[in-house]
């Protein structure tokens, strides 16, 4: 089964990705985390793109398709995979799909998990990060709690200046004006499943894991 995890910042897609990885058996691929890695394994491209980050630079389109491309093709993806992270944009979307008709990848199901934007804000203006081991938490989950329940680091807890209002809202725009457009591209190329993500996420998760099995019936 191979997956695009799609939706607005903050929907939930991370860790729904992360739970369907471990319930489907198939890989996780954050662009984030590949990006990283084919630095980390100083690859030609990896060092392409490494000089591009150190310069301040976002990684081009063409240079992020190569190293998706090179990812898809290890053997532990032979079974499938869920992509989180990629596509953004619409040419992002089309260079992808171009890809897969390369590759001959033809069975891939997009879901889109949506929610309201106050929810989006609700839930990014009360997440807090470690600065030690990086982890977020709720604050629910943090209630009371002055050592990090994953390091056990004292007093690191700190709001991500990316999850402030003003730049939330921002991100929100920017998902409807350049993102968004991909479901109208997928529409009639792709299976496409629309989950509504104001649930929790066990509910999130049996509606992912309900609408894929009517799709494979």
């Amino acid at each position: 089964m191979r997956l695009i995890l799609f939706g607005s910042p903050g929907v939930g897609k991370g860790t729904q990705a992360k739970i369907l990885s471990d319930k489907l058996g198939i890989p996780h691929i954050s662009t984030g985390d590949i990006l990283r890695q084919s630095v980390k394994d100083k690859t030609e491209i990896g060092l392409k793109a490494k000089i591009i980050m150190d310069s301040g630079e976002l990684v081009p389109d063409d240079i992020m398709i190569v190293i998706i491309k090179d990812f898809l093709l290890k053997p532990e993806l032979a079974k499938g995979f869920i992509l989180d992270g990629f596509p953004r944009t619409l040419h992002q979307a089309e260079s992808l799909e171009r890809l897969f008709c390369e590759l001959n990848i033809k069975d891939v199901i997009l879901i889109y998990i949506y929610a309201p934007d106050e929810e989006i804000i609700k839930r990014l203006t009360t997440r807090r990060a470690c600065k030690r081991c990086h982890t977020i938490f709720t604050l629910t989950e943090i209630e009371g709690l002055t050592e990090c329940p994953k390091c056990n680091s004292e007093n690191s807890f700190y709001q991500r200046n990316d999850d402030t209002i003003e730049v939330i809202k921002n991100r929100l725009q920017i998902f409807q004006e350049t993102t968004y457009p991909i479901i109208d591209f997928y529409s009639g190329r792709r299976e496409t499943l629309m989950i509504d993500g104001l649930s929790s996420v066990e509910e999130v998760n049996n509606k992912i894991m309900g609408s894929l099995k009517a799709v494979k019936n």
